[in-house]
């Protein structure tokens, strides 16, 4: 094997032992890349997603978030009405049995970071907390990508 092959391969695990630790569970509840985009300077908001399976037999919800990255951090959903955007506070989120939930920029489910207390910055992370009804609560570290979604990671691997 060849050191280029050697280096090839303990950057590939690397990066899956990275995208690996990137990832939760809470009961029956798996928590996948939870991530945020950077914010610009005086920017006072953000927005958080990520992925909510429930491998569960039974329902639950997502009924709270916080954030020491923000001084209130919300549920909301998006959607686009003709040229209008709507975003809305919803409060919970119902997580069917055997049903994922995927959250992403553009239509759908967010969690707002309202008064950020300071930029987000690419190549950063910060403490998010999900508080389910029946799971209970997790701690999981949200990764902070640039403004287009790529990690700093990926943005590296590119050079």
């Amino acid at each position: 094997m060849s050191l280029r092959s050697v280096s090839l391969f303990f950057c590939a695990l690397a990066i899956s032992v990275s995208a690996h630790a990137h990832e939760y569970t809470v009961g029956a509840l798996h928590i996948g890349h939870p991530y945020a985009r950077a914010t610009v300077p005086g920017q006072p908001s953000g927005g958080a997603f990520l992925s909510i399976e429930n491998t569960g037999k039974d329902a639950d919800k997502l009924i709270g978030v916080s954030s020491p990255a923000a001084k209130s951090a919300e549920i909301h959903t998006m959607s686009m009405d003709g040229n209008v955007m709507k975003m809305r506070e919803v409060g919970e989120i119902e997580l069917a049995p055997a049903a994922t939930v995927d959250m992403k920029p553009g239509n759908g489910y967010h969690i707002m970071l309202i008064g950020l207390t300071q930029p987000l910055k690419a190549g950063d992370k910060f403490p998010l907390t999900l508080t389910f009804q029946k799971a209970g609560k997790i701690d999981v570290s949200v990764s902070v990508t640039d403004m287009s979604g790529k990690s700093a990671e990926a943005m590296h691997q590119q050079h």
